[in-house]
């Protein structure tokens, strides 16, 4: 089973200046994609410390994406940790100069070039509707943390991760208070090790208790969602629903 790290990057994330608004649409997508996001790691702006976090996660996981710290100003120091956790130069990219000499014109400055300056051996990747590349170093993806430009480089994510296989969410909604089904789910969970059930009470609503089941098997997700509906009190059922997260290849049976 594929997995991922992701690694938010910012002191505002940290300080609450600003409300981190990416890793929802992050694990949201590499769920789709069949990726088990198994870390999330926050770290301020320390091309040090980055470069730590950088080389954990990546040898830990099979991929690791990164959000924030890419940019012209002082703070946007991602790029130099990457560099630093490869142990590998700054370049600057003659690609990545002539797209800011095109873009900025007679008004190019150094800061606007330090944009092009990427570490060696990395990887530009571009899409049609996105024509700033994305900076991949091996497992390493490295995206922005404005969360409108995060959200136009998830194709190219799609694109590259695209290998594995689907997931099967049903739920069942119920009126029962999670403090009186909590002995009956220890019961079907143990029973049903190859899935993935979680519970997620609400506070208003038509119900009371969301159970959601999660796995590679259609058959494995059918038989611990019927065996949960049968464990439940009678009449505690408010509606049932699920069906297949996007699909990148074969079910498993």
């Amino acid at each position: 089973m594929p997995t991922a790290g992701a690694l938010i990057i910012g002191n505002e994330i940290l300080n609450g200046k600003v409300e981190e608004a990416n890793l929802n649409l992050l694990a949201r997508e590499l769920f789709d994609l069949g990726i088990e996001l198994r870390r999330v790691v926050v770290c301020p702006d320390d091309v040090t410390g980055i470069a730590a976090d950088i080389r954990r996660l990546r040898g830990r996981f099979d991929y690791l994406i990164t959000s924030g710290g890419v940019g012209p100003t002082h703070d946007d120091v991602t790029l130099r940790a990457v560099a630093e956790a490869f142990q590998r130069p700054l370049i600057r990219s003659p690609e990545l100069v002539a797209k800011i000499r095109e873009m900025v014109g007679e008004g190019c400055t150094e800061g606007h070039l330090r944009m092009a300056d990427v570490p060696e051996g990395a990887e530009l990747v571009s899409t049609p509707d996105v024509p700033w590349p994305s900076v991949v170093m091996e497992n390493v993806y490295v995206l922005p943390g404005v969360p409108r430009i995060f959200r136009m480089k998830l194709p190219m994510l799609r694109a590259r991760l695209a290998a594995g296989r689907r997931f099967y969410c049903r739920a069942v909604y119920t009126s029962c208070r999670e403090t009186d089904i909590a002995e009956l789910l220890d019961r079907v969970v143990d029973a049903h090790d190859d899935v993935d059930i979680g519970s997620y009470p609400v506070m208003d609503g038509d119900y009371r208790v969301k159970l959601t089941v999660d796995s590679r098997s259609r058959s494995a997700a059918d038989l611990a969602l019927a065996a949960l509906v049968e464990a439940l009190p009678a009449g505690a059922v408010v509606r049932i629903d699920g069906g297949v997260r996007a699909s990148r290849a074969a079910e498993t049976r």
